[in-house]
């Protein structure tokens, strides 16, 4: 069943004892980002300017990929943010000392995201995810593109009205930022190729990273066809699944898969649904940067009584990424989830 509310119904063990801590002594939550100069580390830091409940921990610029002093700040914070490519998150979760047993971390990269002992990072899904990330220490932030996936396909399979083997296709359209600073900087050249001001579709060996969550996470029997489209813009991104309506366990029109998202996401902060006679849906387009800067997603359901499209829009830096990464921390945190987040 889907998470009512934007508040914890009750405070969990974990995040008493943080709470007690912080309460107790007067003291700020300590956080490291590790990788803090990556494009969602700088997103993170950014939104901590404002809050007053936060202490960061910061690296010398020049020690920023040494081992030991990585290793010291990651077991002095409360709570770390692994702001890392793959290979560095791992290393960095190594680096926890056997006898720390308090430090939290939050792990944005692909490595964590399927690991046993790892809290799937959108309590949106269900009490169970909420529980997992309000209870445990080790949380895996979802990617970009599977974030506006398995925010359409996990309630259709866990409500029964999409099967785990039903052959699932989607395509997703994103502004060039999630690709990181080095794409950034390509497509902000004076001298770039006259290619990107062209949407360039890409993966198409089918074997992008987010693939084994899209699976894993929904319960799907089947690794969906996905087919991404970088595009010349900064950021924000669509989603979208198309379904045949007679292939599905219970046969739906657009009108009835909408009020059903309305009903699982209902009272959700950052999950909104679309009206029926919805002005953006209506006009026939769904643009890629239409919320861009807010952290919320916004679900859309169109076509027609036998073929549907259901499209997730969001800022893929937002609830794709760094706006997901704090809404994770408000959880443990225990106040409330959309602090220091546009919504």
């Amino acid at each position: 069943m889907p998470v009512e509310g934007t508040l914890l119904a009750g405070v969990p063990r974990v995040v008493r004892e943080v709470k007690y801590r912080k309460e107790r002594y007067n003291m700020a939550t300590k956080v490291f980002i590790d990788g803090s100069e990556g494009t969602t580390g700088l997103r993170i830091f950014e939104r901590f300017a404002n809050r007053d409940d936060v202490e960061i921990l910061k690296i010398d610029p020049e020690l920023r990929k040494d081992p030991q002093e990585r290793k010291r700040l990651i077991n002095a914070s409360d709570i770390t943010f692994l702001c890392q490519p793959d290979a560095a998150a791992r290393e960095a979760v190594s680096f926890i000392e056997p006898d720390n047993d308090h430090v939290i971390i939050i792990d944005t990269s692909t490595a964590h995201r399927t690991e046993e002992g790892w809290a799937y990072g959108f309590p949106e899904l269900s009490s169970a995810h909420m529980d997992a990330i309000a209870n445990g220490k080790r949380i895996a932030v979802p990617g970009c593109y599977a974030s506006g996936f398995i925010s359409l396909v996990y309630p259709l399979i866990a409500s029964g009205i999409m099967s785990k083997d039903y052959p699932v296709s989607a395509f997703a359209l994103s502004g060039y930022s999630g690709a990181g600073k080095k794409t950034i900087a390509v497509y902000e050249s004076e001298d770039r190729s006259s290619d990107l001001s062209s949407g360039r579709e890409y993966a198409l060996t089918q074997q992008h990273k987010h693939l084994k969550e899209m699976k894993a996470i929904t319960g799907l029997s089947r690794l969906p066809l996905f087919s991404p489209i970088i595009d010349d813009y900064y950021s924000g991104m669509v989603v979208s699944v198309q379904v045949y309506a007679d292939m599905l366990e219970k046969k739906m029109t657009p009108s009835e898969l909408l009020a059903f998202y309305r009903e699982y996401y209902k009272e959700q902060a950052f999950i909104k649904v679309a009206a029926d006679d919805d002005e953006t849906a209506a006009s026939g387009f769904l643009a890629g940067n239409l919320l861009s800067g807010w952290d919320g997603l916004k679900i859309y359901v169109t076509g027609n009584e036998d073929r549907i499209v259901i499209s997730s829009q969001f800022d893929n830096l937002g609830k794709g990424a760094s706006g997901a990464a704090i809404e994770c921390m408000n959880i443990k945190l225990g106040c409330e989830l959309t602090k220091g987040l546009n919504l």
